[in-house]
């Protein structure tokens, strides 16, 4: 049988190598993913895994010899640079499980034990590299009961964890795009509900995969989610009665916790929410306003998001995005909100010295899910002390400002001073990447380290100084300290001073002209001389797990400070772009009334202001007034002017073709209208049309009247 047509399933095991056997029986554990398998300095991978993972990261396929009759197709990456091959793969869509050593092969007799640490999926990975620092990277779980859809939505980069349930398709498929997560598992019953799961993926670029049955167990749900979150039911948390939302979150916690191999002690709560609770705005809706990408080119540049984002952090940008992707429908906070937002515009001197302060900020939130996930390194401390170092500066200047928002952020606010001072006093402020190669902990932090240190540089010194110690006490003039390499450090004794060796010395050799001896102060400084730069290491990195630890642990206040950055960011982000583009605060109203006067669309016009995007002296966009229903009407004849102020720019050829397509669409939408019957889908359709005139003037682009109508 050809080495390339071998099968991990069908091998008989009997008469392969014990690494072999080891290795068939780790993949067999773990059977829809790509093992990499340590063997030295390298990952490897064997059989079909190697064969797809040759042609995927275009690698050389070699061969080993193993006990079969034909060489097993091998292909290997290298552990220092494994992140980038890993993240080449789950960009695809394939999932990664890394098997490691996990006994020092200094200590053990024949085969090193390995295990898989963690599984590596679209939805789970946390390299920063891979990680788009101004969006949430979301892992979604969805279970079908019954006509009812179960939700759950986490992301294990920040620690966010949320649930919710629907009774419709279009309102889950909504969502689902809301969030664009990376990955999505589902029980069986989600494939055939309906769902148009290959148009997700299409849309979505998401990986879809459907678990066992055991996941979704209900008890074992119900135990995951009261064990997490110790617990005894889940009143507390709001999920008594929402089976099919706390079945998704049970099955997306369990699913985590096999894959990562970790408590996810970053993930403290979870929180049920309301899609009603914010603007309902359906997934095509939500794709032709494009608020954070771009229809054509996927890109933020040219969208809301581009136009809003000035802000300072990852943290708040993320913030701003969920800003915009959730609109608020509550006058009362919007208002709170618009309250905030003008307090920071009037106050720009505090406001930009707050800006100034957060521009030295890390991602707190991701370095936090690190330090959980005991994967940060000793610069990832540093980072976060000195991001830490700036919150009582922006404390400071916090408790200025008035309006209920800022208040509320005041209140919440914990500086972290002593995590700041922590680390300040135990981490070397140019402390290397490896965490096992010391020079970690700084100079005077643990009493143990310094004398380690000093062992290694003032060995000889110490010696001398015994050595002269030893020869007044003893009166043996020519006693001297040696060393080789069979006994190590010894004092040798001539014989004619034989006579004068103390009771302490113990006899180690004897020569034909001296004696070698020893004693316990002798022996602690070898033990200190010798093994010191290996007790060094480990002591270091010993105590740099217990600081990182002793951080972990103060995971619910580093979350909640990093929320109050977040936010603080995102309104001083709208501030200063009000104060830049001259916006004005809108009034609001429960009647129905829009009134828009002199107004902009801010990504079309983005960068000009009132009276210089005007033909003919008159604003394309008119002042208008209108109430209740008749909003349709009145947007569809702002669509109507753009379109017909667009005219003025086209041939006189051409003249006609736009106008053919505008009747076309009227038409359209009026029949569409009739069909919907809702008032937020009329608003919404008309919105559109608004766009598309905007974009078309704006940008001067060559109006297409198929294209036009058929979007």
């Amino acid at each position: 049988m050809p080495y390339h047509k071998m099968k991990i399933m069908e091998i008989n095991t009997a008469d392969l190598s014990p690494m072999m056997q080891n290795y068939i029986e780790t993949k067999r554990q773990n059977p829809d993913s790509i093992l990499f398998y340590r063997l030295g300095d390298f990952y490897e991978m064997f059989f079909e895994d190697a064969e797809l993972a040759s042609r995927e990261l275009e690698l050389t396929l070699t061969g080993k010899s193993c006990g079969l009759a034909e060489r097993a197709p091998m292909c290997g990456v290298p552990y220092h640079a494994v992140e980038s091959y890993l993240n080449k793969l789950v960009s695809k869509g394939y999932k990664v499980a890394i098997c490691e050593q996990v006994e020092d092969p200094k200590l053990t007799k024949g085969l090193v034990r390995r295990e898989v640490v963690r599984t590596v999926t679209p939805g789970t990975n946390t390299d920063i590299n891979a990680l788009d620092e101004g969006r949430n990277s979301y892992i979604i779980s969805v279970v079908y009961l019954a006509d009812q859809f179960g939700m759950a939505i986490a992301d294990i980069t920040t620690g966010a964890f949320l649930v919710t349930e629907f009774d419709s398709i279009s309102k889950l498929l909504d969502e689902i795009y809301k969030f664009s997560p990376k990955e999505i598992i589902s029980n069986e019953s989600f494939l055939v509900s309906g769902v148009d799961t290959d148009q997700l993926k299409y849309r979505l670029n998401t990986a879809i995969y459907p678990l066992n049955a055991r996941f979704f167990d209900e008890d074992n749900c119900v135990n995951a989610i009261k064990d997490h979150f110790k617990v005894n039911s889940l009143d507390g948390l709001g999920l008594k009665d929402c089976v099919a939302a706390f079945i998704a979150a049970g099955a997306l916690l369990r699913y985590l916790m096999e894959t990562q191999k970790s408590s996810l002690d970053h993930m403290r709560s979870i929180s049920f929410y309301n899609a009603s609770n914010y603007m309902l705005i359906d997934s095509s809706t939500r794709r032709n306003l494009e608020l954070t990408e771009t229809m054509r080119d996927k890109n933020k540049r040219g969208t809301l998001l581009w136009v809003l984002d000035k802000t300072r952090t990852a943290m708040g940008s993320r913030m701003l995005r969920s800003f915009i992707e959730q609109p608020l429908i509550s006058k009362k906070d919007i208002n709170k909100r618009l309250d905030a937002v003008e307090e920071l515009l009037q106050n720009a001197i505090s406001r930009e010295e707050i800006r100034e302060y957060l521009n030295p900020i890390y991602d707190l939130e991701r370095l936090m899910s690190r330090i959980s996930y005991r994967t940060a390194n000793p610069r990832d401390l540093i980072a976060f002390a000195n991001s830490l170092e700036m919150l009582p500066h922006i404390e400071k200047l916090l408790l200025e400002f008035k309006s209920d928002i800022l208040k509320e952020l005041y209140e919440d606010f914990d500086p972290l001073s002593d995590l700041c001072a922590l680390i300040k006093a135990a981490i070397d402020d140019d402390p290397p990447i490896n965490i096992k190669e010391g020079g970690i902990i700084k100079e005077g932090f643990n009493e143990d380290i310094d004398l380690l240190r000093n062992a290694k540089t003032e060995g000889k010194s110490w010696l001398s100084r015994l050595e002269d110690e030893d020869r007044q006490r003893t009166g043996i003039k020519n006693l001297k300290i040696k060393y080789n390499r069979v006994f190590g450090y010894y004092f040798e004794v001539t014989n004619s001073y034989k006579e004068l060796v103390p009771d302490d010395y113990i006899r180690k050799q004897t020569l034909t002209n001296a004696e070698r001896y020893t004693t316990d102060k002798l022996k602690e400084l070898e033990d200190k001389i010798l093994n010191a730069e290996d007790k060094l290491f480990s002591l270091e990195y010993d105590i740099f797990c217990d600081i990182r630890d002793r951080i972990s642990g103060m995971v619910d206040r580093v979350q909640r400070s990093a929320h109050v950055i977040a936010c603080l960011d995102a309104l001083c982000s709208l501030a200063a772009v009000a104060e830049q583009n001259r916006y004005c605060r809108p009034s609001i109203n429960e009647n129905g009334i829009i009134d828009i006067r002199n107004g902009r669309h801010p990504a079309s016009c983005f960068g000009l202001v009132p009276g210089e995007y005007s033909s003919g002296g008159k604003q394309h966009l008119p002042g208008i007034t209108k109430r209740g229903n008749q909003r349709i009407r009145t947007l569809l004849i702002l669509a109507a002017n753009a379109f017909m102020t667009g005219l003025s720019r086209r041939k006189k050829g051409e003249d006609g073709q736009p106008l053919r397509a505008l009747n076309s669409l009227e038409l359209w939408v009026k029949s569409l209208t009739e069909r919907i019957g809702k008032f937020k889908a009329k608003v919404a359709l008309a919105n559109k049309l608004a766009r598309i005139a905007w974009v078309i003037i704006a940008k001067g682009e060559r109006f297409n009247a198929a294209k036009a109508t058929k979007a």
